[in-house]
């Protein structure tokens, strides 16, 4: 197995206001992996529970990001500035983004429902909005403001 990362000591990043990736780690040595946001999947561990699929979001010309969600930290029992031990590999059967990777980003954000709430036109206008843009920051960052707009109504 082709290792990213094995049992390295990375520190679980709490950052308000980010959507999915409030809480994430980045991941060493990562920047000059090539592929668009939801093309770069992962799969290992971290303090050994297991993840498969994750996606690995690009930053610009820094390392990649992982988000760690709500699940994860609670069995891991970790939160923001805590210390795990991750084990990545790179799936070989990543794909492009797609309205799967999208709904599965709104999952594990927690806006999945508000998503789902919204008239099928709508979703599929926001999901046409998002794969339209022409690079993978663009996408991310698009998808970031959507996941916040929904956030905001629950957190007031």
């Amino acid at each position: 197995m082709n290792y990213l990362i094995k049992e390295e000591k990375l520190e679980l990043k709490y950052v308000p206001g980010k959507g999915a990736w409030t809480y994430h780690i980045t991941v060493p040595n990562t920047k000059s992996i090539k592929g668009k946001w939801g093309e770069i999947k992962v799969s290992g561990s971290i303090d050994g529970y297991p993840t498969t699929h994750m996606n690995l979001a690009p930053m610009g010309r820094e390392d990649r990001r992982l988000s760690i969600n709500a699940a994860i930290r609670k069995a891991i029992h970790k939160t923001g500035g805590d210390t795990v031990s991750v084990t990545l590999y790179l799936d070989r059967d990543s794909q492009e983004l797609g309205e799967k990777e999208i709904r599965e980003t709104f999952r594990e954000s927690g806006v999945l429902e508000h998503f789902e709430s919204l008239s099928n036109e709508d979703q599929k206008i926001m999901i046409g909005k998002i794969l339209a843009e022409n690079s993978d920051e663009k996408q991310l960052r698009l998808l970031v403001s959507y996941i916040e707009q929904a956030l905001v109504p629950r957190m007031g």
